[in-house]
């Protein structure tokens, strides 16, 4: 039955309507009254056993009487069921940012310590006021180990360069996890990629552990193309989210509400960090993050207002046994090219000046580098095809001898070290020779030909008169088998290069000579 009286009148408006056969639907539209109310005093004048036609010929005054259930508490009771209530939503508010923590579970612990107390409907109805700030909203709240917003400030800091004295202003990149609001900032040179994965990567062994998923503000690092329903996620910070086992889920653009907490983190630097580094001057990047430490160590353990903890405590009690571990190793950053596989099963990678094999059922297709520090990843349509070590030497043939086809095995022994080192024995200009055709951008096997024609020759004549010609050859910039053979051949490696400035003219009866001219 209803708390609250909804008067004798209706009650007789509803034995009426019920006698000319209206529906309970019927009954709640034209009365106004919710189905529920409707239901629950049909229910009672049933249970009265007395006909429709008797109730209606009673007094207002007993079929109040009959139907109406007084309100058993006093202002007493309420006032202290109240009291118990409100004192009980703190703890209600903190419990339920942990994993599987539910209203309708709290609510249980409450009518088990409190058996008098709120049903779960003004439960909720009470909390939600309770909850309720200046702005009129129900503020949204985190599952612990959930969400980490980050956020660059507007604000930059600055530091001082010691040799020319230059002031160099700075990013400040601000995280902070969306159920303790537990808070990481620090300095970094730049927004791009490297600066950007390094701050997250600091962050997330600062907090110790890996949030559920990241939320960053759609900036280029992040994100290369927002859109409210498919984002598309830089792929470096992709890659770095895959190695942390997270997930990137941008903030809708023009939506502050999505990122609010860093939003609310981020002025709070303002007051906490840059007002109290305003006055002090910093000579390095590292200098200035140790002073941010510091201070940061302060604000987290600072108590929230008008509540006993702090980000610090609520952090240690709840998240951060709620975040999944970090991995054994920490993120390398990847450099991507496309590359197409030449005929000798090899793609060329031009940072390097090296060459890496593919399997021969490859060639003539374009296939993805992934290069970090120490390996060489080559993926075809999302499938890896080929791992290797990374070279750092130029001119090197990273091979695996299974990739190659039987027809090139003749030649697996060779390379550019092979060819160097040959050419060293015979001298310095034929070795700078061979490295300047290494280089040329053609085939390796056209390469090796051309190397081992020209070393070759150095059995045939003497090694002088080959170092000779790769001499007069290298002045002239020309590179090739052919050119060696030519010089040799006409015999200009034995002739001394021609000095155009200190020409003597040959005496002969067709030239004036200088008394022409006196």
């Amino acid at each position: 039955m209803a708390n609250k009286s909804i008067g004798s009148v209706m009650i007789r408006e509803i034995i009426r309507m019920k006698d000319n056969g209206l529906s309970n639907n019927q009954i709640s539209k034209n009365l106004g009254k919710s189905r529920t109310t409707i239901i629950k005093y049909l229910g009672a004048i049933a249970a009265s056993e007395v006909c429709l036609k008797e109730l209606l010929e009673l007094k207002g005054e007993d079929l109040s009487e009959l139907f109406e259930v007084p309100n058993e508490l006093n202002p007493v009771n309420r006032e202290q069921i109240h009291k118990d209530l409100y004192s009980f939503f703190p703890y209600l508010e903190k419990e339920l940012k942990r994993v599987g923590v539910t209203r309708h579970i709290l609510w249980g612990e409450y009518k088990a310590k409190h058996p008098e107390g709120v049903m779960y409907s003004q439960f909720c109805e009470h909390y939600k006021k309770w909850s309720q700030k200046s702005e009129g909203y129900m503020p949204t709240t985190h599952k612990a180990g959930e969400k980490l917003f980050i956020d660059y400030a507007g604000k930059k800091l600055h530091i001082i360069d010691k040799e020319t004295g230059e002031i160099k202003p700075v990013e400040v990149f601000v995280a902070t996890l969306g159920s303790s609001q537990y808070t990481y900032v620090e300095a970094s040179f730049s927004q791009q990629i490297p600066d950007f994965i390094d701050s997250v990567q600091n962050c997330l062994h600062y907090l110790g552990g890996v949030p559920a998923c990241i939320i960053p503000d759609n900036l280029k690092s992040a994100v290369t193309k927002s859109n409210k329903y498919e984002p598309h996620i830089n792929e470096q910070f992709a890659c770095f989210a895959s190695h942390y086992n997270t997930s990137i889920m941008p903030a809708r653009a023009l939506k502050p509400k999505d990122k609010s907490f860093v939003e609310g983190a981020v002025n709070i630097t303002y007051t906490r960090i840059h007002a109290a580094l305003r006055d002090k001057e910093f000579y390095g990047i590292t200098e200035l993050n140790l002073a941010i430490k510091e201070l940061l160590l302060i604000y987290n353990q600072t108590p929230f207002q008008k509540k006993q903890h702090s980000r610090t405590g609520l952090f240690l009690e709840i998240e951060k046994d709620a975040l999944k571990p970090l991995p054994l190793e920490k993120y390398e950053l990847r450099d991507y090219k496309i590359a197409t596989v030449q005929k000798n099963c090899h793609v060329y990678y031009a940072a390097d000046k090296n060459y890496y094999s593919i399997p021969n059922a490859y060639i003539g297709k374009k296939v993805k580098l992934i290069l970090t520090q120490s390996i060489v990843e080559i993926y075809h349509h999302q499938a890896r095809i080929a791992l290797h070590p990374r070279s750092r030497k130029a001119y090197h043939y990273v091979t695996v001898k299974e990739h190659m086809p039987v027809s090139h095995t003749y030649n697996a022994d060779w390379s550019s070290e092979y060819f160097i080192t040959w050419a060293q024995k015979i001298g310095p200009w034929t070795k700078e020779y061979i490295e300047k055709i290494l280089d040329k951008k053609q085939y390796p096997e056209h390469s090796y030909k051309s190397c081992l024609g020209i070393l070759s020759m150095a059995a045939k004549i003497d090694k002088e008169r080959l170092n000779n010609a790769c001499k007069r050859a290298l002045s002239y910039d020309a590179v090739s088998y052919n050119s060696i053979k030519n010089i040799l051949e006409r015999g200009l490696d034995k002739e001394e290069e021609l000095d155009l400035f200190n020409v003597s003219l040959s005496n002969h009866d067709n030239i004036r000579g200088p008394e022409y001219y006196a």
